[in-house]
């Protein structure tokens, strides 16, 4: 597939293929020219309710993009349907409770729980986790980093590791020359299975997916104090606007931030040593 060649250095490549697969019983035996935009309207339709709009929306913005590179760089076809979007404005933030993450661990299969763990300790995207290498750590200095071509950026993250993160991949040790998480001796390609789905539906879980990982560990630092600047340089965002998504679950920690100014009692204190007036 062309654009497997050409986007190779995605980090979301993973995720392109799994559309792909899905879009496969929709669009196999029809030619790139055929694809109409009626057509796309009635996938786009089927799949937002399947699931959501949010998700249908994620799945026309590729097809757009590939229609468009058969346009524009492969020359393919000489114009491209215009694809219906329902942009929807997705301010979606789930979250994982201490209690409902330790549903989820409980069911989820013993060679995703790892996985699990360190990406809630981390924050860590899931290709960045599943592909991590033993070359990326140096676990005395307990730290991880993840190249350029790797991150969602284009830049370096260093990430620390904190006792619990170093623990989890200490328990790998031993397992695969290469890659830090595997099963049965090979990589993990993907941890969001059917298995991981069905344990999320068994822990409880209502309207979550595999992301929702970072969104727990963003909202449990943010809970912490870790101030929004600090959380920006951690999770590697470029923006401290996508950071301020997570601004209203600091609401208690600004209200003891709040009480570290005071006057009372120094205002008082005057009055008694003080003879005003005179």
């Amino acid at each position: 597939m062309q654009w497997c060649k050409d986007m190779k250095h995605k980090t979301s490549l993973t995720k392109d293929l799994e559309i792909c697969r899905w879009l496969s019983p929709y669009l196999d035996g029809i030619k790139l020219a055929d694809i109409t935009r009626e057509l796309l309207c009635q996938i786009a339709d089927k799949k937002a309710e399947m699931s959501s709009e949010a998700t249908a929306d994620r799945h026309l913005a590729l097809v757009r993009s590939i229609l468009n590179k058969a346009v524009n760089e492969w020359g393919w076809l000489d114009k491209a349907p215009k694809v219906r979007m329902f942009n929807v404005i997705n301010k979606r933030i789930r979250w994982l409770t201490r209690s409902e993450f330790e549903r989820l661990l409980f069911f989820a299969p013993e060679h995703t729980k790892p996985i699990i763990q360190f990406s809630v300790l981390t924050g860590l995207r899931h290709n960045n986790v599943t592909q991590l290498k033993w070359s990326q750590l140096d676990l005395t200095k307990k730290v991880a980093w993840i190249h350029p071509d790797e991150s969602k950026n284009k830049k370096t993250l260093s990430v620390p590791l904190n006792k619990e993160a170093v623990r989890v991949v200490r328990a790998q040790l031993g397992k695969h020359d290469t890659f830090v998480f595997t099963y049965n001796n090979k990589p993990i390609l993907t941890a969001n299975t059917k298995a991981f789905r069905k344990a999320v539906k068994r822990a409880g879980l209502k309207d979550f997916r595999w992301h929702d990982l970072r969104h727990t560990w963003a909202t449990w630092h943010i809970q912490s104090g870790t101030s929004m600047d600090v959380l920006q340089t951690l999770g590697g965002w470029q923006s401290i606007e996508m950071v301020k998504r997570y601004a209203h679950f600091s609401a208690e920690q600004l209200a003891v931030d709040a009480e570290r100014i005071t006057i009372y009692d120094t205002f008082t204190s005057q009055m008694k040593s003080a003879s005003w007036g005179n």
